[in-house]
């Protein structure tokens, strides 16, 4: 006789790389409450390996949209779904494609049956476990890191420095990156570079400033595959970026960390509280969780200009030692 095939779960967050692994938390909580049933991640492709990393994924289902928007459908074929959950956003529009799978069972912020306030000043992490706490499943914030990967380190021992992001209101100058790579140099720390396939141009900038060779940039046509980044990044003596996902790699994979925000709180998206992550933010109004605007395209935003590349270097003198990535 055939086996009854699993109940499915599909999961919506479909954004990027930090969007993913602060839903780490709550994908790990659906896994523990849900043994027995396919997860399946409604994402964009590119993130099949770290959806993988997770653990508590068994399948990605292509699903994309513009910038932030929500996809209008999630490829969907077979039974439905035994449970949907929203981890997209907080309006109709993303419980849309997720009700037309015809869910069992649909969890979601924007339920009109009902769900949890959602406060503005939250940290995602937060955000999503408090959803499934209040549907009667426990979550943990910070059940969040990843095993670091079995393949070696292409940069062992080195401070690993990302200067791109993908708003420019997050994009600290390369200049100053630069020269946040010169000190390390002259302190006598080994120094590389990361970025994505349509960075390499600012990576190469980066590491020429930096007095760098060439092969130090692994951007463009060199970028990594998520292996080798999350190998690279395991191996880092420390890691130096915006509030972009590489920084949420960083903590996920318990890598030392100086992190550098401007239009928006740390406390939204910041690391959890540890000697090994610095954060550096200097606002007008510290109480003000969302100064700026995150996504803005005209330049970096004035907070993330007030921070000096001395401060940055001063910063990273200051994380702790780490004891060497155990391989999974």
């Amino acid at each position: 006789m055939t086996p009854e095939p699993p109940p499915r779960l599909v999961v919506l967050r479909a954004l990027g790389l930090g969007d993913l692994l602060t839903a780490v938390p709550a994908l790990r909580a659906l896994r523990r409450a849900f043994p027995a049933h396919q997860i399946l991640l409604a994402a964009p492709p590119a993130l099949a390996a770290p959806a993988a990393a997770t653990g508590a994924v068994d399948r990605l289902v292509p699903a994309t949209a513009p910038g932030r928007a929500v996809p209008e459908t999630i490829p969907w074929s077979g039974r439905r779904p035994d449970l949907a959950v929203d981890l997209h956003g907080n309006g109709p529009e993303s419980l849309r494609p997720l009700r037309a799978l015809r869910p069992r069972r649909l969890i979601g912020y924007a339920d009109p049956a009902g769900a949890p306030p959602w406060p503005e000043a939250e940290h995602e992490r937060e955000r999503w476990c408090r959803l499934l706490e209040f549907h009667g499943l426990p979550a943990d914030p910070a059940d969040l890191r990843i095993a670091p990967p079995a393949g070696p380190s292409p940069a062992p021992g080195a401070v690993v420095m990302h200067p791109g992001a993908d708003a420019a209101a997050r994009r600290w100058p390369a200049d100053r990156f630069a020269a946040v790579g010169r000190a390390l140099r002259r302190a006598g720390r080994a120094v590389v570079v990361t970025g994505g396939p349509e960075e390499g141009p600012l990576a190469a900038r980066v590491a020429e400033g930096a007095g760098l060779p060439p092969t130090a940039a692994f951007a463009g046509t060199s970028a990594l595959p998520f292996a080798d980044l999350c190998a690279l990044l395991a191996g880092a003596r420390a890691v130096v970026a915006g509030d972009t996902g590489i920084a949420h790699l960083a903590t996920a994979l318990a890598t030392p960390s100086v992190t550098l925000f401007g239009p928006v709180s740390p406390r939204l998206w910041g690391p959890p509280p540890s000697p090994a992550h610095r954060v550096l933010w200097h606002p007008d109004d510290p109480t003000d969780p969302r100064p700026g605007d995150a996504h803005g395209r005209d330049g970096p935003d004035e907070r993330l200009l007030r921070i000096a590349a001395s401060e940055v270097t001063e910063a990273l003198a200051a994380l702790p030692q780490r004891a060497p990535a155990v391989p999974a």
